[in-house]
């Protein structure tokens, strides 16, 4: 456990690294939570990865135990400060929904400092909005009468599980200890419910440069996610040059969580084909 501080935050950040590593230089993987978990999400993968590799993982700005003040941010800055202070100069970016975002904006805005991407369940910045079935904007209409009234607690429960079962399966589907464990990474984000920043959007949208990625991508998608992720997942597979996908059958939002096994072994066979 680290901290580092950065234009008005306190960064908690862990780094994982080899026994043994000496001062050979290291390959390296920087994993970037969804917003509806923290770090704690990346718990099954981490350790493993690391037998081999040097990883970093962290809060973002305003989740988990990093702390914000009220100022302007922007996250890719934030990545990078991260990234200096953990001593990784260029990385693998693997992102979970926002935290592919980030890791998409950052491979456009400092390509130098990124050697893969991986995006899970993302939309890159800019992305139009998808017309959504009935049944999501149910779930959506649910979601925004919980956080009208105030109910925190609800809200952080049923977003979860709307993210961890998707539109089209039953919670009672889903293997409890997973739901529970969706639940518990969510619920590590209420105690920053009254944080302020405001993020600064790109002046160029990825969405507009997806063409000019040009580190191999790999783009998973769970395929019982919502209608926005899964036409966004496709955009990026038919946009990014150096593009190969993954759908996981048996999953919706979270495949690196409700199937941790076979996300590992996708991403380690990824990384491997492709010299990372």
């Amino acid at each position: 456990m680290a901290e580092t501080e950065f234009n008005g935050a306190t960064f908690h950040y862990e780094l994982h690294e080899p026994e043994n590593a000496g001062a050979q230089e290291l390959r390296a993987v920087v994993l970037i939570h969804a917003g509806v978990a923290s770090l704690r999400m990346w718990e099954p993968l981490a350790v493993p990865l690391a037998s081999t590799r040097r990883v970093l993982r962290y809060d973002t700005r305003g989740f988990g135990e990093t702390t914000t003040a009220d100022v302007r941010f922007s996250d890719v800055d934030d990545l990078v400060a991260v990234m200096d202070a953990a001593g990784i100069d260029r990385a693998v970016l693997v992102g979970a929904s926002r935290g592919g975002r980030i890791a998409i904006d950052a491979a456009l805005e400092h390509p130098d400092r990124v050697t893969g991407l991986v995006t899970i369940g993302s939309n890159p910045s800019g992305f139009p909005e998808v017309d959504l079935t009935e049944r999501e904007n149910e779930l959506f209409d649910e979601l925004d009468d919980l956080l009208a009234r105030g109910e925190n607690e609800k809200l952080n429960r049923r977003e979860a599980e709307l993210w961890a079962a998707g539109p089209t399966r039953d919670v009672l589907e889903l293997d409890p200890e997973f739901l529970r464990l969706a639940s518990e990474l969510n619920a590590d984000n209420l105690k920053r419910f009254a944080d302020q920043a405001t993020p600064v959007p790109l002046e160029s949208p990825a969405y507009y440069r997806t063409v000019d990625i040009e580190v191999p991508t790999l783009v998973v998608v769970g395929e019982h996610d919502l209608s926005g992720e899964l036409a966004a997942a496709e955009y990026l597979l038919s946009t990014v040059p150096n593009s190969s996908g993954a759908r996981f059958p048996d999953s919706a939002h979270l495949p690196s969580v409700e199937r941790p096994q076979e996300f590992e072994r996708v991403l380690t066979e990824w990384l491997s084909e492709n010299s990372l």
